[in-house]
């Protein structure tokens, strides 16, 4: 058993599918397959039950992984301390968000405050941020959905109120609010799955027993506004984007929802059991220290 069975392992046990696994390892799904299974034979016990071309975890699979991710764990710890140790710097934090507009200026301001720091940032959705987070490829997350686990802890961050974005010469342009029985009609402009305003979204609309009707689903939150002023739809904006003034360059009319929980929070969160760099340290210190928006809902009570 070395290294690279091991992580090969984690990766097929991660998205329990060989080709997906093997284009994100960069080696060929034949030699992949051959590496699992030379790992089941010296283990004794198959870690996956195969279904056609489907594999999924299976109860041996499950146990063994647990004690995969804690080794691997310790070791890419260990070679982050050794290359922090080495460095004359603060060593790296690397930080990701669902959208980038949500954590530039933090980013900006704490690299003006740290230039040593080597700052890294990703752009993944919330099922990619946990498994980025369980792996150790990241610090933190800046979170608009709930991520959870038993090694996880957050913080929260900010809360904010989620508006309509319309078309300038809308219907709704002028309007103060609206519910969502009146906009069951209306065509979105919103993210995929996984993204926060899509299960906002969802949420809202099947509070009152609604499927939402779809005109544009993209992968980046920040270009929504484009489109929506564009005239392909109505969405869901953060009050940020109003308060930032993107209405100014991109032109868009805001309406108010008169729904319960039409709101975005944020949350830090990260992985309690992994070795955090002196620079990942100032960083969440940083960031808990100072508000991280200036328009925010009041706390609940």
């Amino acid at each position: 058993m070395d290294l690279l069975q091991l992580r090969y392992f984690q990766a097929v046990a991660r998205y329990e599918h060989i080709s997906r696994a093997a284009e994100a390892l960069r080696v060929a799904q034949p030699s992949l397959s051959r590496t699992i299974a030379r790992l089941e034979a010296e283990l004794g016990s198959p870690l996956f039950d195969r279904q056609g071309r489907r594999i999924r975890l299976n109860q041996y699979g499950a146990i063994f992984l647990r004690h995969v991710d804690r080794a691997l764990s310790e070791l890419d710890d260990g070679r982050r301390a050794l290359r922090d140790a080495r460095d004359t710097g603060l060593g790296r934090v690397s930080v990701a968000s669902e959208t980038l507009l949500t954590i530039t200026h933090v980013l900006g301001s704490f690299r003006a405050a740290h230039p040593r720091a080597d700052v890294r940032l990703f752009q993944s959705n919330a099922e990619e941020m946990d498994r980025q987070l369980r792996a150790g490829q990241i610090d933190f997350c800046v979170a608009s959905q709930t991520l959870t686990g038993p090694n996880l802890e957050s913080i929260e961050l900010a809360r904010e109120e989620v508006l309509l974005a319309v078309p300038p010469g809308h219907w709704l342009d002028g309007r103060e609010s609206v519910t969502i029985p009146e906009i069951a009609d209306e065509p979105f402009v919103t993210t995929r799955p996984g993204n926060w305003q899509r299960a906002l979204l969802n949420r809202l609309f099947a509070s009152e027993g609604l499927t939402p009707q779809l005109s544009c689903e993209g992968d980046e939150p920040g270009a929504s506004q484009d489109m929506i002023s564009a005239g392909l739809g109505i969405g869901l904006i953060p009050a940020m984007s109003r308060q930032l003034g993107t209405d100014t360059r991109v032109p868009v009319a805001w309406v108010r929802v008169n729904a319960p929980d039409c709101h975005r929070v944020l949350t830090l969160v990260w992985n309690r059991d992994a070795y955090l760099s002196e620079a990942a340290l100032k960083f969440r210190e940083f960031v808990v220290s100072r508000p991280f928006m200036t328009h925010r809902l009041p706390e609940p009570p």
